[in-house]
């Protein structure tokens, strides 16, 4: 169990063995996405011209 132990919220632990744990999986997700974005859009150059102003 990853987010919860069994002794601590039983409900909880049993969605997660249920259904897997949604919010480690959303943050991975949302992680690998921030990632492949700041990889792919370089606002470097942009920054730099408004921070010339």
């Amino acid at each position: 169990m990853s987010s919860a132990e069994a002794s601590d919220a039983p409900i909880y632990a049993g969605l997660v063995e249920e259904q897997g744990d949604v919010p480690a999986e959303v943050r991975r997700v949302a992680e690998e996405t921030l990632l492949e974005v700041a990889s792919t859009l370089d606002f470097s150059a942009v920054r730099a011209q408004a921070a010339g102003r």
